[in-house]
């Protein structure tokens, strides 16, 4: 049973109430925020819950048992607050988030109401949305792992074993021009191959996005430069002279675990799983069924 201090629950059943929520925020670095519905600052449990912020949440309807039901949080991006650079850093992902009720009145008479984790944030004109989940949700996330004829480490791990600091896995660029938000050029990797940091990491190295990093869809070579096509668009454009690091990319074969990485003792996959259009065909003189190894 939750525990109500003494002074708080002869608050609530006084005929007015001086009542607001609390939200503190505990990012994956550590760091703690605070926000609040009130109209003025607030200063409990070592945070400073700030009212100006634009933080609002959306309503909830509470369930029994291990559901897993999600609400809304909604604000405006500010240096002061929740800056763009770190959403886009990733930095809220998973960050826990205690709710409270408060007596702004007597802000010792306080009352942990939930915890929840940030889910998906969405970010437009200024302006923020994330989701909170409750740690319910963890039950429902796929365990153990999945027969499949690709890899299902992540390159660069402990399973996968490669080491992305050293080269020729990592190599460092020059911003030349943008063509649009998603198509960069760079130069200083001439050395590499057409498509060899396909499906790797783009990390900026200068100016405000330094530590930014995004997913590379393609990796084209065009003479001395190069030209990446980003999976999603740079929230912060490098200007152009500044220093980008890239990360080669798997695309999760055996052929390339073998070629690319010499690190087949590693793959982590089942290449010799038969596809399923090859598991229903039948022996009809042109197949081979011989029980030999498929290797994608």
């Amino acid at each position: 049973m939750r525990a109500i201090d003494a002074g708080l629950a002869a608050h609530l059943a006084g005929d007015a109430t001086t009542l607001c929520h609390c939200w503190r925020v505990i990012r994956r670095d550590g760091l703690a925020l605070g926000f609040t519905d009130h109209d003025h600052d607030l200063n409990l449990l070592d945070t400073r819950f700030l009212a100006p912020s634009g933080f609002s949440a959306s309503e909830r309807e509470e369930e029994g048992g291990l559901s897993a039901p999600s609400s809304e949080v909604a604000g405006g991006l500010s240096n002061d607050a929740i800056s763009e650079v770190d959403l886009a850093a990733g930095l809220y992902d998973g960050a826990r988030v205690e709710v409270y009720l408060v007596n702004w009145a007597a802000q010792e008479q306080h009352l942990l109401l939930k915890v929840q984790e940030i889910g998906e944030v969405t970010r437009q004109t200024g302006q923020f949305q994330a989701e909170l989940r409750s740690f319910a949700v963890r039950l429902s996330e796929p365990q153990g792992r999945i027969y499949n004829r690709r890899c299902d480490a992540v390159l660069g791990d402990g399973r996968c074993g490669i080491d992305l600091t050293r080269p020729p896995y990592r190599a460092e660029a020059t911003v030349v021009s943008f063509r649009d938000a998603t198509r960069i050029v760079v130069a200083g990797i001439s050395g590499f191959a057409d498509g060899y940091f396909s499906r790797g990491r783009l990390t900026l190295l200068d100016g405000p996005g330094a530590g930014l990093a995004v997913d590379i869809d393609s990796h084209s070579v065009t003479g001395t430069s190069a030209q990446l096509i980003l999976w999603l668009p740079l929230d912060i454009v490098p200007a152009v002279g500044a220093r980008v690091a890239l990360t080669a990319g798997c695309d999760k074969a055996f052929s390339s675990c073998r070629t690319k990485f010499a690190n087949a003792v590693n793959f982590r996959g089942f290449p010799h799983m038969p596809g399923a259009d090859f598991a229903y065909t039948y022996a009809n003189g042109t197949s081979l069924h011989d029980g030999s190894p498929l290797y994608s």
